[in-house]
């Protein structure tokens, strides 16, 4: 499956600006052929704040783009004292489809662990709501050429999880999305060619292969300063599934663009 995801972040700012950005993408979608679901592989989704999440499902509903929450909680899969989180029952329930687990800023600003990673996924899971799981090195990595075992290291967190419930193995192939986003390129203009997304997903495809052979067809984005004036030379990559989108996906026309390279793939 082809994917193309908008990360908003913490944006925009008030439910009237979500409404409007919405408004927009649907507009377009229903203007454009090429963006119709009877005629596209390419799977739309986005993922406002979790204080927008019931706004932008709901708007979304029968639409066909889906929702997803930016995290959830590690703690508990329904409810608890842990101020400030939302469980992976409230997200669901909330009209979200998948969440996005282990972004570099949750990593970074949240000290969030392969620990903490697996009990999220594990939450998730138990509620049926698909995983995209962000995966990426820091520049310092990258330059002492740790990229793969970085990478690896992330990875196993799936590897736990089969082992943990081998039971749910068949589940995870049609629930879980792989994003590699190199930290040193989100939101820095420095993006890395295409040569070398494809070969280090081609090593993501053929390590989730090794974990279990039923994950070689998972699908792998890619994510870091993904623009409307490259993601066609990403989509002409058949290593590359798909984009995970930040800041352009805060306007129609250039997110909207970036899935129209990858549905034309």
């Amino acid at each position: 499956m082809q994917a193309v995801i908008g990360n908003w972040k913490q944006n925009p700012a008030t439910s009237t600006d979500v409404t409007a950005l919405l408004d927009a993408l649907l507009d377009n979608i229903a203007c454009d052929d090429a963006l119709n679901p009877e005629h596209s592989n390419c799977q739309i989704m986005v993922a406002p704040s979790c204080i927008h999440l019931y706004q932008a499902a709901d708007k979304l509903k029968n639409s066909p783009i889906l929702c997803a929450a930016q995290d959830i909680s590690a703690h508990s899969s329904t409810t608890g004292a842990f101020t400030g989180d939302c469980s992976a029952t409230q997200i669901k329930d909330s009209g979200a489809s998948f969440c996005i687990l282990g972004h570099s800023e949750r990593r970074q600003y949240h000290q969030e662990s392969n620990a903490m990673l697996l009990n999220k996924m594990q939450h998730a899971m138990n509620k049926d709501l698909g995983v995209i799981l962000c995966i990426g090195e820091k520049e310092d990595e990258h330059k002492d050429g740790q990229t793969l075992n970085i990478l690896d290291d992330q990875l196993s967190v799936v590897q736990d999880f089969i082992q943990n419930n081998p039971e749910m193995t068949e589940a995870l192939t049609k629930k879980l999305i792989i994003a590699y986003e190199p930290v040193w390129a989100i939101g820095t203009g420095k993006v890395p060619t295409v040569d070398e997304v494809t070969q280090i997903h081609a090593h993501i495809k053929q390590t989730l292969s090794g974990v279990d052979n039923r994950l070689a067809d998972l699908s792998v984005l890619y994510g870091g300063s993904v623009n409307a004036d490259n993601a066609s030379e990403f989509a002409k990559s058949e290593m590359i599934d798909g984009a995970l989108v930040g800041g352009a996906s805060l306007k129609a026309d250039s997110f909207l663009a970036i899935v129209r390279a990858f549905s034309r793939s």
